[in-house]
């Protein structure tokens, strides 16, 4: 196996790890990997949809996507179809995010696999939100650790330009601005432009003000970025609760297909750094 580090701070490209063969403490091993480097990228695979789903089990119990519970969407409810057509404008995953951030208990992992791939082109692109917190200056993150954000589904159906019908929700919670990572206790940055609506009790003015510096600062800042780029027999995994991606359409007019498992999260979003409330 041979391990290349995509950047110092964040990703990993992998060699030579079959992921069909997670027996004799390799799946251990995977788990050790995933938490050093946050997103890895395995060359050489040959996955079906069963070996996908295996491979998330082995982190957790699979997540179903809202849109299948509240648009009644057939097929598998684990698996999430991306999917880029030759006239698509606005593809999955056009804009910083953290999958489905929405939910009360996000996903804490995703993982993807292409089935059809443009000749070239279709990078994603992650952020590490623990070096987005700490790159800002000390006045602010003081700040944020003690607000929360609401985390619309509508948002995020708005800029497809989807509206729910009578009868159908999408989930909206609040959540911490700053998170502690569930296993590395480290802070993250916890909104994103793709799910973030608001900052609760502040004003809108406050609100869009803060929200849109940080969503500058992920968007703007490129030593907190790692790239993965595509080709047949890939597959990306990427800690969910600990960076953001974006899905770079840059193939037009070029099609592009994919299928992704998430795993449910370990409980809600715990605040990081919280000190009482002033009296």
């Amino acid at each position: 196996m041979n391990i290349e580090p995509i950047t110092p701070h964040l990703g990993a490209e992998i060699d030579g790890f079959d992921l069909r063969d997670l027996s004799g403490g390799k799946a251990e091993q995977l788990q050790q990997m995933f938490s050093a480097y946050r997103v890895l990228v395995f060359r050489n695979q040959n996955l079906d949809r069963d070996a996908h789903k295996v491979v998330g089990r082995v982190l957790g119990e699979l997540h179903v996507h809202p849109s299948k519970k509240a648009f009644g969407i057939k097929g598998d409810p684990e698996i999430f179809k991306v999917r880029a057509q030759a006239d698509t404008v606005k593809v999955n995953g056009g804009r910083w995010h953290m999958d489905v951030s929405c939910d009360e208990n996000p996903p804490a992992s995703s993982i993807l696999r292409l089935l059809e791939l443009p000749p070239i082109g279709g990078d994603t692109v992650f952020c590490d939100m623990s070096r987005a917190f700490e790159t800002l200056s000390v006045p602010i993150q003081k700040m944020l650790t003690n607000l929360d954000a609401r985390h619309d589904g509508q948002r995020d159906l708005r800029w497809y330009g989807l509206t729910p019908e009578a009868g159908q929700s999408y989930p909206s919670w609040v959540h911490p601005v700053v998170t502690a990572h569930p296993l590395s206790g480290r802070p993250v940055l916890f909104v994103n432009e793709g799910f973030t609506e608001e900052i609760v009790d502040l004003s809108y003015d406050e609100s869009n003000a803060i929200l849109g510096m940080l969503f500058d600062h992920v968007a703007q800042n490129p030593g907190l970025h790692c790239r993965a780029t595509w080709r047949s027999g890939t597959v990306v995994m990427w800690d969910n609760r600990a960076v953001q991606h974006f899905a770079v359409h840059d193939y037009s007019p070029h099609e592009r297909l994919g299928e992704r498992v998430s795993v449910v999260g370990q409980g809600p979003p715990i605040a990081w750094g919280r000190t009482q409330a002033m009296t």
